[in-house]
């Protein structure tokens, strides 16, 4: 293997380091702000793990079809340590620094939608009951405007066909009251009328005296 080659696959061992720094700080600060169980911590960790070797596997096979030497290792370790003493804490810092924007933004869009969408619609729905309300009093305003007017025209129909209304009224009452006799119906209405006080009275006098 050439020169060259070794120094490009060390390059990229340097490059993949510090990348899986940047991804454990980020992973680690979001878990953080999530508030993320610790018995959930060990699977993520194993998670990043398995992930951060397949990753170096792939990139280590692109730079020298996959041959593992020292100086593969010497490269990982420089960038794991060059990202820990040169970049970790501004990468901590920038990472929460895009949460926070991502709540800002967030709130932002909550609060815009709030504005335009939920304010109008409940000012619609309020308008909508004021609008139903004033057409229902409307309607009753006319209704009772309209009996009124309706009214004496119908006092004045009543006056002119009482005359021939009155023998069927008389005929329907000579039919109804003998069968009304013949059924009892005043008798039973009284029995059924006592039942019921007496009923009621021996309940709540139990009650009292319970």
């Amino acid at each position: 293997m050439s020169l060259s080659v070794q120094w490009m696959t060390m390059a990229a061992m340097l490059l993949s380091g510090i990348g899986m720094g940047v991804v454990f700080d980020g992973y680690r600060v979001v878990s953080d702000e999530l508030k993320i169980s610790r018995w959930w911590i060990p699977v993520f960790d194993l998670l990043y793990w398995i992930a951060a070797t397949i990753i170096v596997f792939q990139v280590l096979s692109a730079s020298n079809e996959g041959e593992v030497r020292t100086y593969v290792f010497i490269g990982l370790l420089l960038g794991i340590g060059a990202y820990y003493w040169l970049f970790s804490k501004i990468v901590v810092r920038l990472v929460h620094g895009l949460i926070r924007l991502v709540r800002a933004l967030i709130d932002l869009a909550i609060k815009l939608f709030v504005i335009f969408v939920v304010r109008p619609l409940l000012f619609l729905y309020k308008l909508a009951k004021v609008l139903l309300a004033f057409l229902l009093a409307a309607a009753m305003f006319l209704l009772k405007i309209m009996v009124q007017l309706v009214r004496p025209i119908g006092l004045l129909l009543w006056w002119m066909v009482r005359p021939a209304v009155r023998p069927l009224i008389k005929w329907i009452d000579g039919w109804a009251r003998p069968l009304a006799v013949r059924l009892r119906l005043k008798e039973r209405t009284t029995i059924a009328k006592n039942w019921a006080v007496s009923a009621w009275r021996r309940v709540f006098k139990r009650k009292d005296n319970g």
